[in-house]
């Protein structure tokens, strides 16, 4: 069974049909780079996944579980599914630890001391536990992004929803968070990425997925989508 199966799924916003049947299989440990242009529905499949959009048709399973718009269904599927969003909105009046701490003592009303406990785990995984007690504007935009990553981590998700994460850093910081997705993945961490790396998704990801208005147009091992596109589409992309 895959961990995540998207069946045939539509989203609409108004008039514009941003997803015209998705349909997809995640497997559990599996790492995937979704690619494609912006507007192609990228983002839009991550937030449906995660709850955060409700589709219009078709289904999504996490672990068995469809996701629906009950609220406690949400709720329930969030402990399952953690994004990290292109943007680190970290809370500026938390330090770093209560940053990482807050979701575990609100959603899942774990302890202080075990959340504590869990936040530093979470933070030295990343690199960052010696950042504990700073507060987010001491840090620069590599690090913030890495404890965006150390606070999902923290709800010990199944799984890791990635969107653009390196998108908003300049180039020289993209590595630091880059290193850490690495080290995820070598971990076992089942990873959905949309990204622009195009040598991450060949080095890191077990299959590419490339979306084109709305549907996936092209899916496989990395080698095989670089150096053999199918389409003209996939092909213009890649600049080839």
């Amino acid at each position: 069974m895959p961990l995540i199966a998207l069946e045939d799924v539509h989203k609409r916003f108004g008039q514009n049909e941003v997803l015209k049947g998705v349909t997809l299989r995640v497997d559990a440990g599996e790492v995937i780079a979704i690619i494609g242009k912006s507007g192609s529905g990228k983002s839009t499949m991550l937030r449906c996944i995660n709850g955060l959009e409700t589709p219009d048709g078709g289904a999504i399973m996490v672990a068995d579980a469809q996701v629906a718009d009950d609220e406690l269904r949400l709720r329930a599927l969030r402990l399952k599914v953690g994004m990290v969003f292109q943007q680190f909105n970290l809370f500026p009046h938390l330090s770093v630890g209560r940053n990482v701490m807050l979701s575990p003592m609100v959603t899942r009303k774990v302890p202080r001391e075990q959340a504590e406990s869990t936040a530093r785990r979470m933070l030295d995984r990343v690199g960052l536990l010696h950042k504990f007690d700073a507060w987010p504007d001491q840090l620069s935009g590599g690090q913030q992004q890495r404890v965006a990553i150390a606070r999902a981590l923290a709800m010990e998700p199944m799984a890791l929803l990635c969107d653009e994460i390196t998108s908003a850093l300049d180039p020289e910081l993209v590595a630091e968070v880059l290193a850490v997705v690495r080290e995820l993945a070598a971990d076992g961490m089942t990873l959905l990425m949309v990204t622009h790396e195009m040598r991450f998704a060949r080095e890191v990801c077990d299959r590419v997925v490339f979306m084109h208005q709305g549907r996936i147009h092209e899916s496989g091992a990395p080698e095989a989508l670089f150096n053999a596109p199918r389409t003209t589409e996939l092909r213009q992309f890649l600049g080839l």
